[in-house]
């Protein structure tokens, strides 16, 4: 049963605001709704925009891709709406791991904290070498060192993981402003992608919308068919509807970015306001940017013909617009570096929460005494993000960031109505409405696209969760805080108390420095930041 202990809620609300005894742990509250939906937004715009629209309209949906979109987007809006309730009530780092760990207990935490940091390693990833063959095709770069094809070890892609890393490591503040400045060129280019490109849409490339279902391409295995054709005898088929909803699986990726933002509920200053405002507004924002850009490229380019290595900026060559072509290489660059900027900002935010927990080694989860961050995680998540960059094609993996996503979107849209019933008194600055039948709607629409993804992404999903629960096992579960306690409890005798003790203190502050946070107990979540950081803000 000790798998099955839950983290009460109190205590990560104590941690988060300080009142803990976490000295060392807890980061700083700086940042605004207007910076969470431009962390979300940095995120979501850019792999999906770039580079899984022409992918799924030529090898699954065709035209149908804008249903794709559509379908996946409605998906990830059920779930951020029990995001939003969550995040609002416990805003705390980790996300969906810290709500399982509350919820569900400890294994389904662990379970889910080690998903989360699969998804966002390979999302960094796999964004990273497409970003090196955006920055190869706008300046003419050897493909040997920034390319897919040919390529022993990809320089640009470890050069911008490891840059990026640094920006990540050194403050949130400077990671929020450049993401910022990224996003608005972006969102810019994408409202011109949709207008400019009206004016080159064919009726003629939408007819069929839904292509006629067809036998998959010879010599593909069957195992890279939809779990649900494996599953019920089905023959293995492409386009049609069962092509749509394959797409919409896919794509799914796209959308997870806006997770990120309940990662950052720790570091923002108003979280029952501002987490729910950053979270839909991201999501509603970006949806409607992937259809209408999604309908566009379909509209000017023959499905059959989308290049697969650069749609968008192909799309608009095609028609003569080569100088549009360029304008849209060049966004892809600002797209896809703050979509990696974001993921490793997350990233660092689940370890932290994960080794706060003592799950994993207390002293990753160090918070610098200057920067305010994680740093230590952060620095080595971006390291071995750089080697995965830099020496694995991993293109072919994005559905398995979409498995990761939704299987924790399935976690936290169940754990609203349990939290619901074992914590009626939680203050809920905001509600998701018609719980639970929408959060279970929520549910089970992640669990249907989940089948729709392939039984080779199946496999390799479930070979990462068995290292992490070798992990878990080997370490974790013996080195937790809650394990700790009730150890401690049993050892002193019947009606003892048993408190969860604090994490080890931080060894890297300096002489006579409390961290920054000030002595433990001193800092509350409605606190003002600490010193200098107005300063900052403004």
């Amino acid at each position: 049963m000790s798998l099955l202990q839950t983290k009460p809620v109190a205590d990560v609300i104590a941690q988060s605001s300080g009142e803990g005894g976490a000295d060392g742990h807890q980061l700083r509250r700086r940042l605004g709704a207007k910076d969470l939906t431009g962390f979300g937004i940095g995120l979501v715009i850019g792999t999906g925009i770039f580079t899984l629209t022409g992918l799924q309209a030529r090898d699954n949906a065709g035209p149908a891709v804008v249903i794709s979109f559509a379908i996946a987007g409605a998906v990830a809006l059920l779930a951020a709406f029990c995001y939003a309730e969550l995040a609002a009530s416990v805003p705390t780092a980790g996300s969906a791991y810290t709500y399982a760990y509350a919820t569900m207990g400890e294994l389904a935490a662990w379970i889910i904290g080690w998903d989360l940091l699969l998804e966002f390693a390979l999302g960094a990833a796999v964004v990273s070498r497409g970003w090196s063959g955006y920055l190869a095709q706008l300046f003419g770069l050897p493909t040997a060192w920034f390319g897919e094809e040919g390529s022993i070890v990809n320089v640009g892609a470890i050069a911008i993981v490891l840059l990026l890393g640094a920006v990540a490591t050194m403050g949130i503040r400077q990671s929020a402003r450049i993401t910022n400045v990224l996003v608005v060129v972006k969102v810019v280019i994408c409202v011109f992608v949709i207008v400019a490109g009206a004016f080159f849409v064919s009726a003629a490339n939408l007819t069929p919308f839904i292509p006629a279902g067809q036998d998959p391409p010879p010599g593909e295995s069957g195992l890279a068919q939809p779990l649900t054709q494996l599953l019920f005898g089905l023959e293995p088929s492409v386009f049609g509807i069962a092509g749509v909803l394959a797409a919409a699986a896919v794509v799914f990726f796209a959308y997870t970015g806006f997770e990120a933002v309940a990662n950052l509920g720790e570091e923002t200053k108003r979280p029952g306001r501002d987490l729910p405002l950053g979270l839909l507004g991201t999501l509603v924002i970006s949806a409607l940017l992937y259809v209408g850009v999604s309908l566009v490229l379909v509209g000017m380019v023959d499905y059959r013909e989308i290049d697969r290595g650069a749609p968008i900026a192909a799309a608009f060559a095609s028609v003569g617009a080569d100088w549009a072509a360029v304008l849209v290489a060049v966004a892809a660059v600002a797209g896809l570096t703050s979509v990696m900027l974001v993921e490793l900002v997350a990233m660092g935010r689940i370890g932290f929460a994960i080794a706060r927990d003592g799950l994993l080694p207390p002293r990753l989860g160090a918070v610098h005494p200057r920067w305010g961050t994680p740093y230590r995680v952060t620095m080595i998540m971006s390291v071995a993000v750089a080697l995965l960059a830099g020496f694995l094609p991993l293109s072919a993996l994005a559905d398995l960031v979409s498995i990761g996503a939704l299987f924790a979107f399935v976690i936290v849209s169940l754990a609203v109505p349990w939290l619901r019933r074992t914590r009626p008194d939680l203050n809920r600055p905001f509600r998701v409405p018609l719980s639970p039948v929408l959060p279970i709607v929520s549910a089970l629409a992640c669990v249907y696209l989940m089948l729709n993804l392939s039984g080779e992404t199946w496999l390799r999903f479930l070979a990462w969760l068995l290292i992490g629960m070798l992990i878990y096992f080997a370490y974790g579960h013996r080195h937790s805080r809650l394990t700790l306690a009730r150890n401690a409890a049993s050892a002193a005798g019947p009606g003892a108390g048993s408190p969860i003790p604090a994490p080890a203190p931080r060894t890297d502050s300096a002489p006579g420095s409390s961290g920054p946070a000030g002595p433990a107990g001193s800092s509350r979540a409605t606190a003002p930041a600490a010193p200098g950081a107005e300063d900052e803000d403004r």
